[in-house]
């Protein structure tokens, strides 16, 4: 029997720690609906340097910082996920022009690189901000040189993160991970059963 098609869009950024959990629970939903995501690449950091730097640049409160990588771990470990010790940060414009590209490849390669992005930085350290390092896992993942060169080169790639932006603006989306399930949002480290919740109202809303 045929699953239902479900449709929705997340904006999403390969530096953010609780979009890569987000993005296993999501897909998780794959076991009851044909699962297509619209993956929105959205910068939360674009001011930062690509040669990356300390967290404590960022401004959070030490206090609050533990807190949320206290809360992080759990998450992690019940989604069988090893973090590294999260001490940098790094832009990721390379890394979201990198995604929108492999889209071109197909939805095989695109999520081996959507995975290998957010492993590569938050379990094993790597700046995913570096081209060099982007080339390398891009290879791993078997995408061409043509396409990874023609991510930061073809002016579309940029326009979609753009268009991206205004999407969220308009949305209100002040936040990553955030999930459009038609006109509902839902924002931050949502649990998996309310992920399930909004795929069944939406789809019974049809």
């Amino acid at each position: 029997m045929d699953k239902p098609e479900l449709k929705l869009s997340v904006f999403s950024d390969y530096i953010c720690p609780f979009c890569y959990i987000g993005s296993r629970r999501l897909l998780r939903l794959n076991d009851s609906y044909d699962v297509k995501i619209n993956w929105c690449g959205l910068e939360i950091h674009p001011d930062t340097p690509a040669e990356g730097m300390p967290i404590e640049r960022l401004g959070y409160a030490p206090e609050q910082w533990r807190a949320m990588m206290d809360n992080l771990q759990v998450m992690a470990e019940a989604e069988g996920l090893t973090l590294q010790a999260h001490d940098f940060t790094t832009n990721s414009r390379q890394a979201l022009l990198l995604a929108e590209a492999a889209k071109q490849a197909g939805r095989e390669r695109f999520y081996a690189l959507h995975e290998r992005l957010f492993s590569a930085f938050f379990s094993d350290g790597l700046n995913i901000g570096d081209a060099d390092v982007l080339r390398g896992l891009a290879q791993e993942c078997g995408l061409e040189p043509e396409l990874v060169e023609s991510a930061w080169q073809d002016p579309r790639y940029g326009q979609r993160l753009d268009i991206n932006l205004r999407h969220a603006v308009e949305l209100g989306v002040n936040g990553t991970p955030s999930y459009v399930f038609g006109t509902r949002v839902l924002v931050g480290a949502v649990a998996e059963a309310e992920l399930r919740q909004a795929a069944a109202q939406l789809l019974a809303a049809h």
